[in-house]
């Protein structure tokens, strides 16, 4: 086993299970002063690992000049999770996706001559070298890496890059192999992911993202590579115009256990809390509130029963943790629907099981180790002892919630209408017979544009 497989498997031990949560950031982010209580509120719901993005066209919105101030302080986020015990994940990009404005990506970069973004491109891969060791460079300065003794144990360069990888053929491969690389050389003492890409190359691992990924993911490409699920997707982001998604915490939780069973190691929920999109910092018809539905809503307040009930599940799972990580895997199928998954240490009583019901509609009774146990519909039983069962996944016992907007007097005294003007581009240096490209004129600044026509144009 490769000596950076053995360092996160290792990390892993350490933190027990790896349950990790999204937070916002950047502009989606609250703001720095919410994020103590945020942090706070992942701990105290069971979690013990944030995972954040790098915004690079947020701390390089101009070339060569960046920024890190306020509520972009990378360096500050990152020790205050420190602070509060938890580990962080760090995903670089340089594209991020995320339903974030150009992906991540600052504009600049498509104005830089002969550009081609993420494919074996000099220019491209100039720029992202250059970023990529800044980020990096900044979290050794500041030990921050777990090998250092800080709380980073686990780093990701590029993002779903399999969904694009085929339009560039060999130049798709080599980018890829180059990216990696890039990051395996720097010697910084933690494992690297890549997500939904199939053939992360060398030590790099493979993850998942998706729903359902205890069923759905094929597993590493590797079999000394750890099973990691990097987006587990809470809901659903909404864009305008379409009506509003919800996941049920029934279907995450059941997805959690079911994955845990099958010998996952870590989980990431994208998002627990999500935050608000402010100015132009979201993907095109992105809605202004970001992933409200999560465990943590918009504001910040726990969004019960979710919140709850996979507080629940992270304490169950827990109990079961020197099983999973040291018990023999067994399986044994019941029915079309029905299965058990247990983990046993021989000679020990060290076990742990899993009782699942896959069908829908109607509950089913299993025998178990001699005792029978009945499953509601689509659920897991969890027994962290293979005879008791200490949680399911479709029985809620958190407390719900419900919200209440209202008209703050206070805040409603003495407001004025304020009107904010925006600076709209007249014209294109230089002259052309084809129509310009909005996006190069208005340089990502406005969404407006203003373009004066002579008469003689029109002749």
């Amino acid at each position: 086993m490769k000596s950076r497989t053995r360092c996160l498997i290792a990390l892993l031990l350490v933190i027990s299970l790896c349950f990790k949560a999204s937070l916002g950031r950047g502009d989606d982010a609250p703001h720095k002063g919410m994020w103590p209580s945020i942090i706070d509120k992942a701990k105290t719901g069971g979690l013990n690992s944030i995972q954040t993005y790098v915004f690079w066209n947020v701390h390089e919105p101009e070339q060569g000049k960046y920024d890190f101030s306020g509520r972009f302080d990378l360096v500050k986020f990152i020790k205050l999770i420190h602070e509060k015990g938890l580990y962080v994940t760090l995903r670089l990009g340089p594209f991020i996706q995320a339903e974030w404005n150009h992906g991540g990506l600052p504009y600049w970069l498509r104005e830089v001559p002969e550009v081609y973004f993420r494919t074996d491109n000099e220019p491209f891969k100039e720029h992202t070298e250059r970023y990529v060791r800044k980020i990096l460079g900044m979290m050794k300065q500041e030990k921050l890496f777990a090998s250092q003794g800080g709380p980073i144990v686990l780093g990701q360069i590029e993002n779903e890059y399999n969904a694009v990888q085929l339009a560039y053929k060999e130049n798709g491969e080599r980018y890829i192999k180059w990216a990696a690389n890039l990051v395996e050389s720097m010697n910084l003492g933690i494992p690297w992911v890549m997500c939904k890409q199939n053939d992360a190359p060398g030590n790099v691992i493979n993850a998942c993202n998706g729903r359902h990924c205890g069923d759905t993911f094929q597993g590493p490409n590797r079999h000394d590579k750890p099973s990691l699920w990097t987006e587990n997707w809470t809901t659903q982001f909404r864009v305008f115009g379409d009506p509003p998604t919800y996941r049920t915490v029934k279907d995450i939780a059941f997805s959690v256990a079911r994955y845990f069973s099958k010998n996952g190691s870590h989980v990431n929920y994208y998002m627990y809390h999500g935050g608000t999109n402010f100015g132009r910092t979201s993907a095109h018809f992105v809605t202004t509130r970001y992933y409200d539905d999560a465990p943590l809503d918009e504001y910040g307040l726990e969004k019960e029963p979710k919140y709850g009930h996979l507080k629940d599940v992270h304490r169950a799972l827990k109990l079961c943790k020197k099983a999973l990580f040291w018990g023999h895997h067994h399986v044994q199928k019941l029915g079309p629907d029905t299965e058990v998954r247990y983990h046993e240490q021989p000679g020990t009583k060290v076990c742990a099981a899993f009782l699942s019901n896959n069908n829908t509609r109607e509950s089913n009774t299993i025998k178990f180790k001699g005792q029978d146990y009945v499953l509601p519909s689509r659920s897991i039983s969890i027994l962290p002892d293979c005879k008791t069962v200490v949680y399911n996944t479709a029985q809620i016992v958190a407390q719900h919630s419900w919200r209440n907007f209202v008209k703050s007097e206070k805040t409603s005294k003495g407001l004025k209408f304020e009107m904010f003007s925006e600076k709209i581009p007249s014209k294109i240096d230089g002259e052309s017979l084809i129509p310009g490209e909005l996006y190069y004129l208005t340089k990502d600044k406005t969404d407006y544009a203003c373009v004066n026509i002579k008469e003689d144009d029109l002749l």
